[in-house]
Order: structure tokens, then C-alpha cells, then sequence
């Protein structure tokens, strides 16, 4: 009896050897696992320091004479300093980026970089200080999003300088506030928030990414090759109303000086 209780094993001993199975587990898979996720996180983070070499180089060739060698600022130029990738890929892929020539505001203009250069500038300028990233096609595709509320908003934030229907209109000093015509779904997001120039930020605090989709929505509705003018003539997409009073008055205006000149050609012939 006593040698058979000897070899009676202790109540513990199962969840001794349970917990040997456990750390057995677990020190395979830290063997082998973090491997591949660290040799992962090594390739991301080799690639992403390439990025911004390149980068480097390409902003020291076209950026650095009016943002400075540390993208710190200069006389010519704002410092770039926190300003995020998104406000460098709007910047560059819009053209307005690099600029021709100091003025009021840089105008739209064909793209001097690839879409893989400004990448690698946006990759820089993000490493100099946090900032908005470029925003995915799921934050910007306007698909399912609600027009009629888009159009409420852009009627409330944007439509003071961009008018009614994105037409676009006159500001200040020589400034303008651009055609939204042909702007792709990424730059019009990009611009909401990073506000380039004259424009004011709005980020995800004040303008939600659903309501920015809708707004998306509400200009290629009203900016869409679909899209018609029931006045005629748009002028700045007022409506036909505006439009028909527009016509009526220079109609108007017209007819007044028919009738000035043919008074005044009888008064004439009567004296004669």
C-alpha cells in the first residue's frame, strides 16, 4: 500500500503540466513568430527611411530656396514644419507646388513630380513634425454618401468663396478662391484638411470624414459632366432667376440707348 500511495500523483500535478505546455507553446512562438513580424516591421521601417532620403534630396533640389534646408521657412516661404503629408500631396500633385514665381496665391498647374516623387517628398515633410496623413480612397470615395446634406453644408462653409456650386469666385489683394471643376475626390478632401493658402482647415474635430464624403458628393453632383444649367448661361451658379434678371437688364439696358439714339436722331432731322 505504501509503495502504490508513493506513486499516486500529486492533486497540482496536472496544472503543473499544463502550464509546462503553455510556456512550451509559448516559447516556440517566440521563436518563431516575432521573427517574421519583426523582419516585417524592419522591411517597413527600411522602406519608409528610403522614402524619406529620397525625399530629402528631391526637397533640397525644388523646395528648399523658399522653405528653407530644414523645411524651417524663409522670407519667400511658410514653414513646413508640422504641415503633414496631405498638405504636400495636395501642394505637388495640384501643381501649385513647386511655385513659378512668389505672388498672392500659386494657381493650379500641371504636376512637375510623379505620383511616386511626391510621395517620397510628402514622406520628408511628415518626418520634420506630425501632421495630416494622405487619406485613403475609403475616407474620400463619396459612394453611399448623402448629397442633399453635402449641399447644406457646402452652402454653410465653403460656398462665401467657392459660390454655390464650386464656380469659384474673387477674393481679396489679388486672391481667388478656385474652380472646383475637374478637382479629384483626394485633393478636394486634402484641401478641407489641410486649408491651403486662403482657405481654413477643417479637421475631423470641426468636419467629420462622413460629412466631408458628403460634401465630396454634393460637388460631383453639381459639378458632374451630367449636370445641367437651367438658366442658360451658369454665371457662378446662381440659379435662372439670378440669371434671367442678368439678361433682362442688359436687354433693358440696351433698349434705353435704342431709344435715346433714335430720339435724339428725330430731334435732330426736325431742326433740319
Amino acid at each position: 500500500m505504501k509503495k502504490l500511495s508513493a506513486r499516486r500523483r500529486h492533486p497540482l500535478a496536472a496544472l503543473v503540466v499544463l502550464l509546462f505546455a503553455l510556456a512550451a507553446t509559448g516559447g516556440l512562438y517566440a521563436a518563431f513568430a516575432p521573427a517574421d513580424e519583426a523582419k516585417a516591421d524592419t522591411s517597413a521601417a527600411s522602406s519608409q527611411s528610403l522614402a524619406i532620403e529620397e525625399g530629402k534630396k528631391l526637397y533640397a533640389t525644388g523646395c528648399s530656396s523658399c522653405h528653407g534646408t530644414g523645411g524651417q521657412g524663409t522670407s519667400d516661404g511658410p514653414s513646413l514644419v508640422g504641415v503633414g503629408a496631405a498638405a504636400v500631396d495636395f501642394q505637388v500633385g495640384t501643381g501649385r507646388m513647386p511655385a513659378q514665381s512668389p505672388g498672392a496665391q500659386a494657381p493650379k498647374k500641371p504636376q512637375v513630380y510623379t505620383q511616386a516623387q511626391i510621395d517620397q517628398l510628402a514622406a520628408y515633410v511628415a518626418s520634420l513634425g506630425p501632421g495630416p496623413s494622405i487619406p485613403t480612397e475609403e475616407q474620400y470615395d463619396p459612394a453611399g454618401a448623402d448629397s442633399a446634406a453635402g449641399g447644406e453644408l457646402f452652402r454653410t462653409n465653403c460656398s462665401q468663396c467657392h459660390n454655390f456650386t464650386g464656380e469659384g469666385g474673387a477674393l481679396t489683394n489679388g486672391k481667388y478662391a478656385p474652380s472646383l471643376d475637374g478637382v479629384s475626390d483626394k485633393h478636394i478632401y486634402e484641401a478641407m484638411l489641410t486649408g491651403p493658402q486662403n482657405m481654413p482647415a477643417f479637421p475631423d474635430t470641426i468636419l467629420p470624414e462622413k460629412e466631408k464624403k458628403e460634401i465630396i458628393a454634393y460637388i460631383q453632383d453639381v459639378q458632374g459632366e451630367d449636370e445641367k444649367s437651367p438658366g442658360g448661361f451658369k454665371l457662378g451658379g446662381f440659379g435662372p432667376v439670378a440669371e434671367g434678371m442678368f439678361a433682362w437688364t442688359i436687354v433693358l439696358a440696351l433698349l434705353i440707348g435704342v431709344a435715346v439714339w433714335v430720339a435724339a436722331r428725330t430731334a435732330k432731322a426736325r431742326k433740319s
